[in-house]
């Protein structure tokens, strides 16, 4: 090992086992949720989390808005609804079971923060009187006014809060230890999981975790497309250590993934191709219905579902005539027809008509607590505007009453990105599930952005707690199995050989990363062919002998950062496996075929691996079934409790 200062003592392979009755990996906000349902249950938890769980994932720093409560008590639209509006907005490229789990118990998760000490209303009456606003209950709403939905929230407490219950519930909480694979019963690709392995980033510890249940709640990939060795960490929208581990281990481990072949090009990218989330002028999400002004000052007019130019910010938040709601934020920010909400005008018609770059977000015309929601509430509470942009603009004397912020782009979005450099961004692929959130390996639970077609922060929270409490069902039948020691020894020589290795002669992380995202750049780009996703999968599969054998890291945290990239290239050959597998052209998934040969055939293309072969199958868009029918049938104990 190249012996350089490190500030910890080094224990490299040496060996801590765990044993509990559910086994949560990953501490962002789906970890702790699930932690907490399996917990109340009265089973013994263990979360396993590579960052510090009191602020990790990608919803430690916050959220301004909850998309899902449609049974808050001024809602006006029904979880079936709602859930059949995401459904129908995605042409059923989506996620039934999760999102209805989503509308059906968000409002009830929103209930359960509250208790633990997260805030969800305006309890100081600094917005009383505003439009978004009930009276009665002190919810503040965002969006739709009419149909009161989507509750504004001051998501920056929620962390906190759910680490404190977590502490209250005797969970055993594992900080800074990286998870590096799951345990097959006997070692076997495809058998029951019986827990996993873990490796501490300061120490590099090796940690071996027994389970009855696990519940994965780790992250959606990232940097596969786009990756900067100079900016690793450059405006990125979720935390950096975020890229999608535990659809890697799920693969190895024999776990079935969908939708694995959509992609968008990127927003909130590394490799500094945009600007910091929320940080630059424009009119969605956190910032909606900002007004957007041209060079010259001219306000550019804002349009109904229907075009009808509206006439007041007030008309901004109302459904056209003949709608009854519109969708808006997150995932759901582009609707269809039959659920678009208002809008400003495409950019192409703008340019036409004579509006002219750049165009700015101006908060001045707004109404004062409109103006006020948005800057100081919205901007401070989403994702990681607080410090950078909130703070650091105000400090700098930005003053949202008198000044414009510049949009940047085609208007308004955060840059301007290649048709290549695509992004798992929206609504992307991950883990098949059914209605208990359970994958086809048996013990096996997944929740949050684990899922395919995940989501949003009250989707996390919905389906952590959902799968914590079905995975705590299956444990207190299940049993502790004995792990396979040849896995074990597998393991441990996979993770700890780069540290062996020469840096002279090796090769590190970042050029790693950099290759892969060339490579999907170059052959897993805008415009599929089999003949360029085949060079892509062979050169990946050349980095996966040739250069891994070959890199090196000079300490644990070199080594974390390694094992990313590991996780990430063999992501990238799922992705093109599932490219491979889909002939048609689809427009809801972002998918061109250049050969393309007929219809989008309208099904789930699922694979899992199983004896280093790779399995198809196809399934129909609606294999739920019927929502609230299978979701009643599958949660008698949760609804009989509710009523």
């Amino acid at each position: 090992m190249y012996n350089i200062k490190w500030p910890y003592s080094l224990e490299y392979e040496k060996e801590e086992k765990i044993t509990t009755d559910v086994l949560v990996l990953g501490g962002g906000i789906a970890g702790c949720m699930a932690a907490i349902a399996a917990a109340e249950r009265g089973q013994k938890v263990v979360l396993v989390e590579k960052g510090a769980t009191k602020r990790s994932g990608a919803g430690g720093s916050g959220c301004d808005h909850w998309e899902s409560a449609a049974t808050n008590p001024c809602s006006k639209i029904s979880p079936e609804e709602l859930t059949s509006a995401m459904l129908d907005d995605n042409d059923g490229y989506n996620n039934g079971i999760s999102h209805y789990i989503e509308c059906r118990e968000g409002y009830d998760r929103l209930l359960d923060i509250e208790k633990m000490g997260g805030k969800i209303r305006d309890t100081e009456d600094e917005f009383k009187g505003a439009a978004f606003r009930d009276e009665s209950t002190k919810l503040m709403f965002a969006y739709d006014y009419e149909n009161r939905y989507t509750l504004r929230i001051w998501g920056s407490t929620f962390k906190p809060a759910m680490y404190n219950k977590l502490k209250k519930l005797g969970v055993k909480i594992y900080d800074r230890v990286m998870v590096t694979s799951l345990l097959n019963e006997e070692g076997k690709q495809g058998n029951r999981c019986i827990g996993a392995t873990g490796m501490h980033t300061r120490t590099g510890k090796f940690f071996i975790f027994r389970s009855k249940a696990t519940i994965l709640c780790m992250s959606r990939p990232a940097r596969i497309w786009l990756f900067s060795p100079s900016l690793p960490g450059l405006c990125e929208f979720r935390p950096t250590q975020c890229i999608g581990d535990g659809h890697a281990m799920g693969w190895k481990a024999g776990a079935e993934f969908t939708m694995m072949e959509k992609s968008v090009v990127g927003e909130f990218s590394a490799a500094g191709r945009s600007y910091p989330p929320y940080g630059a002028g424009n009119n969605h999400n956190t910032w909606y219905p900002a007004s957007l002004i041209d060079s010259e000052g001219k306000e550019i007019p804002y349009a109904d579902r229907d075009g009808n130019i509206l006439r007041n910010v007030s008309e901004r938040f109302k459904p056209a005539d003949s709608q009854k709601f519109f969708l808006k934020g997150g995932g759901i920010d582009n609707p269809k027809y039959d659920y678009e909400g208002p809008e400003t005008l495409p950019f192409s018609e703008m340019i036409e008509e004579g509006y002219k770059l750049p165009f700015y977000a101006d908060l001045s015309t707004l109404p004062e607590l409109e103006r006020k929601v948005i800057w100081g509430m919205m901007i401070g509470e989403e994702g990681k505007t607080k410090i950078p942009v909130y703070k650091n603009y105000t400090d700098a004397g930005f003053d949202p009453k008198k000044d414009v912020l510049q949009c940047y782009g085609t208007g308004w979005t955060s840059a301007e990105f290649l048709p290549q450099e695509r992004q798992l961004f929206g609504l992307p692929g991950g883990f098949l599930n059914d209605w208990n959130l359970r994958t086809n390996i048996e013990g096996l639970y997944v929740a949050g952005d684990a899922l395919f077609a995940s989501d949003c922060f009250g989707h996390a929270a919905t389906t952590g707690y959902y799968a914590g409490r079905h995975g705590a069902k299956y444990a207190e039948t299940a049993s502790i199995s004995e792990v396979n020691p040849v896995q074990i020894e597998k393991e441990k020589l996979r993770i700890y050989s780069p540290i062996n290795n020469d840096p002279y002669t090796s090769i590190g992380w970042k050029e790693l990363n950099m290759g892969i995202s060339k490579t999907m750049q170059n052959y897993c780009g805008d415009i599929k062919r089999d003949e360029l996703l085949n060079i892509g999968l062979k050169q990946l599969k050349e980095y996966e002998k040739q250069v891994i054998p070959n890199t090196f890291a000079y300490n644990p945290h070199e080594l974390v950062r390694l094992l990313e990239v590991f996780d990430i290239l063999t992501v990238s050959q799922i992705i093109i496996q599932s490219c491979l597998s889909r002939k048609t052209s689809s427009k809801p998934l972002h998918f061109k075929r250049g050969d393309n040969n007929g219809e989008d055939e309208k099904r789930f293309i699922t694979l899992k691996q199983a004896d280093d072969k790779v399995i198809i199958n196809k399934l129909p868009l609606n294999y739920f079934g019927d929502l609230k029918e299978n979701y009643e049938f599958h949660n008698k104990d949760y609804v009989g409790r509710k009523k």
